[in-house]
């Protein structure tokens, strides 16, 4: 419990960020189930920014920095989590809109919000 308590708290620190940034939320933490072709994702900030840029945002946090920080986590397996995610998410807009894949890193309390953290293979 502790720990999903500190996920929902860390995912609402970064969401009030991005917010203060001019950012706007279209989906928390969405999901895609598990189905015979499909495996499961979750991505857990869905933002639009001004320009009209989709915004999927993994959001990591750590009570220290050691091992690299929250940042280090989101590895390839992440990534490609969250691209089949994104993917699943895009699939009801009839023409997608430029998207990006963004890390909200908070380590020790501290935050640290990487922009196009990574990229989707076409």
């Amino acid at each position: 419990m502790r720990r999903a308590a500190a996920g929902a708290g860390a995912e609402e620190q970064a969401l009030r960020h991005l917010n203060d940034h001019g950012l706007t939320l279209v989906a928390r933490n969405y999901r895609v189930a598990r189905g015979p072709s499909l495996r499961a994702g979750e991505i857990d900030l869905v933002m639009r920014e001004r320009d009209g840029t989709l915004v999927f945002v993994e959001v990591r946090s750590r009570s220290a920095s050691g091992h690299g920080g929250a940042a280090a986590t989101v590895g390839p397996a992440k990534q490609r989590s969250l691209i089949l995610a994104a993917r699943h998410f895009l699939l009801r807009w009839p023409e997608p809109p430029p998207c990006r894949f963004d890390v909200v890193a908070i380590d020790a309390g501290q935050l640290q919000w990487i922009r196009a953290a990574f990229d989707a293979p076409d």
